[in-house]
């Protein structure tokens, strides 16, 4: 993985609903650690979803998507860790990371209950619309929002690796829509 990536990675690739970042749009600007709170709280969930489609799932697509998530975000828990040593910055909870922490219940209850191909989907639609949620949260709420220098740009930097997994997620959605 790219370095320059590592760093804030950790947004990309969950299974949230968009529902999960609208609170970002109108929430309070989050402050510094808040935004890195919202990061760790998305990287968790992100490893953790990709996990159960490696469980559960046996499409070979399905499965490479989600071992891309779980890779990436693995390796992307000790760069967060690090960066906010480094800035002094210690994640905080705001009502967005917990709002994400409640979708995320939710969504692992529809996925635990859904099985082969209509699990399959429903990992690739929710990891579509997360990734187009999430730029649109980078661009509009956490970069903006971001005071430290070195975190806005991790976050600026980090946009061509989310783009990248929203279009392998896509691939992924398209492949399974055509062999119905």
């Amino acid at each position: 993985m790219n370095s320059r990536f590592k760093p804030l990675i950790t947004l990309a690739g969950s299974i949230l609903l968009s529902a999960s970042l609208s609170p970002l749009a109108h929430a309070q600007a989050p402050s510094d650690p808040q935004i890195v709170g919202i990061v760790v709280a998305a990287n968790q969930i992100d490893i953790d979803h990709a996990k159960l489609a490696l469980a559960k799932s046996k499409n070979k697509e399905v499965r490479e998507l989600a071992q891309q998530m779980v890779t990436d975000h693995t390796a992307v828990q000790k760069s967060v860790a690090d960066l906010g040593k480094k800035l002094s910055v210690t994640p905080a909870d705001s009502d967005t990371s917990k709002g994400l922490k409640v979708q995320a219940a939710n969504t692992t209850k529809k996925l635990r209950s859904l099985k082969g191909k209509a699990f399959d989907k429903a990992y690739a639609e929710n990891e579509v619309g997360y990734h187009k949620t999430v730029i649109d949260a980078l661009n509009t709420v956490l970069i903006p929002n971001a005071k430290n220098a070195e975190l806005k740009g991790a976050l600026t930097g980090v946009l061509p690796a989310f783009q990248g997994h929203m279009e392998h997620a896509q691939k992924v959605q398209s492949d399974l829509e055509s062999s119905k």
